[in-house]
């Protein structure tokens, strides 16, 4: 059944500029954007019922690549410890916790709602060891009929021991997850909305054996990978220190099978450069940018531009809990703010523009998730509805409009929320 959504639509098919529909309209069916344009007349099948939204704003839905679920609790704590600290003061002893199902209901319940309030359709999210609990978040994601790659975290290193887990114990696991999550279900044109990620959590948490059972795993179940990459120059004297035959962090990753054999996203990347750089455009490797993150845990800047003049591919995260905002349209903002930055002591990178951040926050992120991100023909429809009525918008652009918006809005002017065509009522929350 086709539906038409009349609204002023906004989007970008390309990062250095925005498309503008005023009192545009958008034809879906089956979940797909058929056909757009100002001209109801002109659509594909003009005579369906139009749902009108009025002096709205429609835009896409916002998409995560890289978000921690286990560490929502811990949003806004221990923000003055860089990243080692904080992960052993403050991190594993609560990610330790979700060995409880119960807890981990409750904390993720939460999530998945707050992840809803801010418009995020989709995600690409690390949960804990625990098969159960991940098994949990995944099932919680499904009944909300929102996208995400949900990682059950392979770790036996470097962390207490109740957060270790045999290889043997992580495949079995996994394998598990995959045989009761990861089959296709619904309309056989999609793939799930929610499946697995292999998720080995960084190369110091994880031994041989368990990068190289990640690593096969990817392989025979054609998985996605996700895990850090050169976030912190400590840890990265670490990594070579652990991996001594290989010539760069990234290579680390290679040689297990990690790094762009399956679709593969890597968060952070604040220090790539040289040989790692080359390596990722070689194997296409996705970067997760995460500025809020990069700031609290004093990681340092992402050469951003850099890497987009480079023809990398990137997108944005929040890292909850290293960042303190779900949001990523707050995500967006900090990744302008840092361009800025970052332009001043390097003049030869621009800072970002309004367009290209909403670009990675949108499509190309959305990308890693399948056609998502954009409305153009064929792209799923992920959708907000934003009623920006309370921020005064009389006398502004459209475009203006939006800038206001996620610039000082917040999820009360988010009016309506679809995800692959559907849309999406509030999670329950215990």
């Amino acid at each position: 059944m086709k539906k038409i959504y009349k609204a002023h639509i906004l989007y970008t098919k390309e990062q250095n500029r925005f498309e503008v529909l005023e009192n545009g309209y958008i034809v879906v069916e089956d979940g797909c954007v058929v056909d757009i344009s100002t001209d109801l007349s002109a659509l594909k099948c003009s005579d369906a019922e139009v749902t009108d939204f009025g002096n709205r704003l429609l835009i896409p839905a916002m998409n995560d690549l890289h978000v921690h679920a286990p560490q929502y609790r811990n949003q806004g704590i221990a923000m003055d410890l860089e990243l080692l600290p904080w992960l052993q003061n403050y991190t594993f002893p609560e990610e330790m916790k979700y060995a409880d199902t119960a807890y981990a209901e409750r904390m993720y319940r939460r999530f998945v709602r707050d992840l809803w309030r801010f418009g995020t359709m989709r995600a690409s999210v690390f949960a804990t060891i625990h098969t159960e609990s991940t098994r949990l978040l995944m099932h919680l994601f499904q009944e909300a009929g929102m996208g995400a790659l949900v990682g059950k975290v392979g770790m036996d290193a470097c962390c207490p021991p109740k957060l270790r887990e045999s290889v043997e114990e992580m495949v079995k696991g996994y394998e598990s997850l995959i045989m009761d999550d990861g089959q296709p279900t619904g309309n056989h044109q999609f793939p799930p909305l929610v499946q697995p990620i292999i998720t080995p959590r960084f190369i110091p948490s994880c031994t041989p054996e368990m990068l190289r059972a990640c690593g096969q795993l990817a392989a025979k179940y054609h998985l996605p990978v996700q895990s850090h990459l050169s976030e912190n120059k400590d840890e990265i004297a670490l990594v070579r220190e652990l991996e001594p035959n290989s010539t760069c962090y990234g290579d680390a990753y290679n040689q297990y099978g990690l790094f762009g054999q399956t679709p593969t996203v890597m968060a952070h990347c604040v220090w790539t450069e040289g040989e790692e750089l080359e390596l990722m455009k070689r194997n296409g490797v996705v970067v997760a940018h995460c500025p809020t993150s990069n700031f609290n845990v004093a990681s340092g800047m992402a050469p951003i531009r850099r890497f987009l003049d480079e023809g990398l591919h990137v997108g944005l995260g929040s890292d909850i809990s290293g960042g303190h905002d779900l949001s990523i349209f707050q995500v967006m903002v900090y990744a302008i703010q840092v361009s800025k930055m970052y332009y001043q002591q390097n003049h030869e990178c621009p800072f970002l523009t309004l367009s290209e951040a909403f670009w990675l926050a949108t499509k190309s992120a959305g990308s890693f998730f399948g056609h998502v991100g954009s409305f153009e023909p064929g792209y799923e429809f992920d959708a907000l509805v934003i009623d920006d009525s309370d921020l005064n918008h009389d006398n502004y652009t459209l475009l203006e409009r939006l800038e206001r918006y996620i610039y000082l809005g917040d999820d009360r002017q988010i009016v309506h929320r679809f995800c692959r065509g559907n849309e999406i009522a509030e999670p329950e929350v215990s």
